[in-house]
């Protein structure tokens, strides 16, 4: 792959006329800050001078240390298409510095940068190819979202039943169109949802591609007069979305996932590497599903997770190992969600595995039943733990599992957990709809 220099990204701007850059970051819980700077500043972002007030950013500084830095990655440079007006805009994600040069401990993309290069050192490459759900929504005359709807699609159906057919393929070719890679995209199970699967490549470039197709997403979907939200379980009653992560270790670009010679054609890498993930799948699930929301999903009935055991092809378990073998082997995990932090979530997936392989865990045997049909008194037979059914109990899982807090560090270990109890203890606090509906009158 090619790396620009300042002088390239020079000679990009000024025979595209762009006029505006954005200078995008993601804070510790997944959301896309941007700061924009027109033409004129692009030599001083290029050497490092753009500062921004780290205080205001949620789970960053304090304010008496609030200064913090921008240094453009030169390769994720891009054009966006749809910004046309008065000149082009384009965009660099960006790593987050402290005044004194070293990196700041509270930036995700630090985090997984910081895991790949351990993985680096044990010579191997990490290979992410994640599957993206969300739904579509109307909007209605007073120009709110809601999730009433017209639409019967369900998977895989076309138009005229896909109402969202058109906007859908709009994203996809913008997509491409900036460099990014598509494999597959197709209405969902449930009316409105659609996904996206993004193409194999490296951790790093497939997190930045990530927080991208999200932002190009909610912006085509604006402009189509429909809502987009990665939210998990919008709708009580039909499936959520899922962010699927399909991973697979490399050495010197060749798949050691797959051995022709073993059970299954599975290497004993990729066996470590499962129990590495199935050992650490409850103290990751605050990072994998990071909202009160995220556990309505992970219900038994809705093609979500519960059970925290592997398969060959059963979709039911927590992780299942596609057909396809030789250089396309790989292990899906299927419970993380689009609300999540892709940064984090490929780092603490990384690292988990990685334990695995250094302490050459071993899982239990896999599952060949669907999990929904095996009685709980199956399950403890079987030594089939579940995932955590709360935020609050994920808080727990987080808490106690100290690889976990390892990874991320003291700083988002303890800025993120602090978070998420406090988001845990909000929701207790709310009297529902559901609640009066079922007592009001009774009591």
């Amino acid at each position: 792959m090619k790396k620009n220099t300042k002088q390239d990204i020079i000679q990009m701007v000024e025979e595209e006329d762009v006029r505006l850059i954005r200078l995008q970051f993601t804070d510790v819980f997944g959301m896309i800050k941007t700061a924009a700077i027109t033409r004129s500043q692009l030599e001083r972002a290029l050497d490092n001078k753009i500062v921004f007030d780290g205080s205001s950013i949620e789970g960053f500084v304090r304010i008496e240390e609030s200064d913090m830095y921008l240094y453009p990655d030169l390769n994720t440079f891009r054009i966006l298409p749809w910004r046309q007006h008065r000149g082009k805009a384009a965009s660099f994600i960006c790593d987050v510095y402290r005044p004194d040069g070293i990196p700041f401990e509270g930036d995700p993309r630090h985090i997984l940068k910081t895991v790949l290069k351990r993985c680096k050192k044990m010579g191997y490459t990490f290979d992410v190819g994640p599957e993206c759900e969300f739904f579509l929504f109307p909007q209605d005359e007073k120009g709110q979202v809601t999730t009433l709807t017209h639409e019967k699609a369900s998977y895989f159906d076309a138009s005229p039943l896909d109402l969202g057919e058109s906007t859908r393929r709009e994203i996809v070719s913008t997509l491409e169109e900036m460099g990014i890679e598509i494999e597959v995209s197709h209405h969902e199970v449930a009316p409105d949802q659609h996904e996206i699967d993004l193409r194999y490549d490296n951790a790093l470039v497939t997190a930045d591609n990530m927080q991208t197709a999200r932002l190009v997403i909610k912006t085509i979907a604006k402009q189509h007069g429909l809502y987009a939200t990665f939210m998990p379980k919008p709708v009580a009653g039909v499936d959520g979305s899922g962010m699927h992560i399909n991973m697979a270790l490399k050495r010197e670009g060749k798949n050691i996932f797959y051995e022709k010679t073993n059970p299954m054609r599975l290497s004993n890498v990729c066996l470590h590497f499962i129990a590495g993930l199935l050992e650490h799948a409850r103290g990751m699930s605050i990072i994998t599903n990071p909202l009160v929301n995220s556990y309505k999903r992970l219900v038994p009935g809705y093609e979500a997770p519960v059970g925290i055991a592997w398969s060959e092809n059963n979709r039911s378990p927590l992780i299942r190992i596609p057909s396809s073998r030789g250089t396309e082997t790989r292990i899906e995990l299927r419970s993380p969600d689009p609300a999540a932090n892709p940064y984090l979530v490929m780092a603490v997936c990384l690292a988990a595995g990685l334990d695995g392989v250094e302490r050459r865990l071993m899982p239990p045997g896999p599952v060949g039943n669907n999990l929904a049909h095996i009685s709980e008194q199956e399950r403890s037979r079987m030594n089939i733990g579940n995932l955590p059914q709360t935020l609050g109990e994920a808080c727990l899982a987080f808490e106690q599992d100290s690889l976990m807090r390892k990874v991320l560090g003291d700083h988002i270990s303890n800025k993120y957990l602090a978070a998420k109890r406090q988001e845990w203890q909000d929701y207790n606090r709310q009297v529902s709809a559901w609640e009066m509906k079922e007592y009001l009158y009774k009591f």
